[in-house]
């Protein structure tokens, strides 16, 4: 499995951008692709994931993120808006086969990331 991110850069808060992980190397649709964000000297944390028909989201991000899932083209996007300085770090897109989970460690294949800065 393979999974390339883009779409980060610099915006002001208010402002929005669009990340896409596009994945390849096996059948997309038997993965689950979820989104993490790492802040400067912070942890990993998960953001979003759709399974199925349910979308889930940290509480963080709810009302200002969405995620979608175009099977079609073996990519998941996350739209963000309203975005805020705390959002700013590296969002990585990860793979796991079935069975969603908050857990980074349980996400077995993992996209370069793609730095968002959202400035003040």
């Amino acid at each position: 499995v393979q999974l390339q991110a883009s779409g980060g850069g610099l915006v002001q808060a208010g402002g929005s951008l669009r990340l896409s992980c596009a994945f390849s190397g096996r059948t997309f649709s038997n993965y689950i692709v979820a989104w993490f964000h790492q802040a400067p000297g912070k942890e990993r944390e998960f953001v979003a994931t759709v399974a199925g028909d349910t979308w889930i989201y940290i509480d963080s991000v709810k009302g200002r993120f969405t995620i979608a899932r175009v099977n079609a083209k073996s990519t998941v996007y996350l739209q963000m808006n309203s975005l805020k300085p705390e959002d700013t770090g590296v969002y990585y897109c990860a793979a796991k086969e079935s069975g969603f989970s908050y857990n980074h460690d349980d996400y077995n294949y993992w996209g370069q990331g793609t730095l968002v800065t959202v400035s003040s």
